[in-house]
């Protein structure tokens, strides 16, 4: 179960991956146009512990949060907070290349 579990995180988290890097290259045109003036992708409260204006911060904490899931993977709440931040990233992602494709 748990290397199932963990296959689908790596997955998930390079489908994020290649989908944050098109996101990115999107927002620095949208900056160029002087239409991207926001400060960071997700509020304080997310469950996020950086803050930044394009994607790649956000998928690189939530790839050491899985190093960290993986270096002790009896803590459930690690894998937890994992997954709500990758759901999180999903759904901006989907919803910011539906609003810029």
């Amino acid at each position: 179960m748990t290397k199932a579990v963990e296959q689908q995180l790596i997955e998930n988290i390079s489908i994020i991956l290649k989908r944050s890097l098109t996101a990115d290259a999107t927002l620095a045109d949208l900056r160029e146009q002087k239409k991207a003036g926001f400060e960071a992708i997700f509020k304080k409260d997310a469950g996020f512990h950086c803050a930044a204006n394009t994607f790649q911060p956000y998928v690189e904490e939530v790839a050491d949060d899985l190093l960290r899931w993986q270096g002790n993977k009896t803590q459930q709440q690690l894998l937890v907070l994992l997954v709500k931040k990758i759901e999180q990233l999903f759904t901006v992602l989907t919803g910011f290349e539906q609003s810029h494709s």
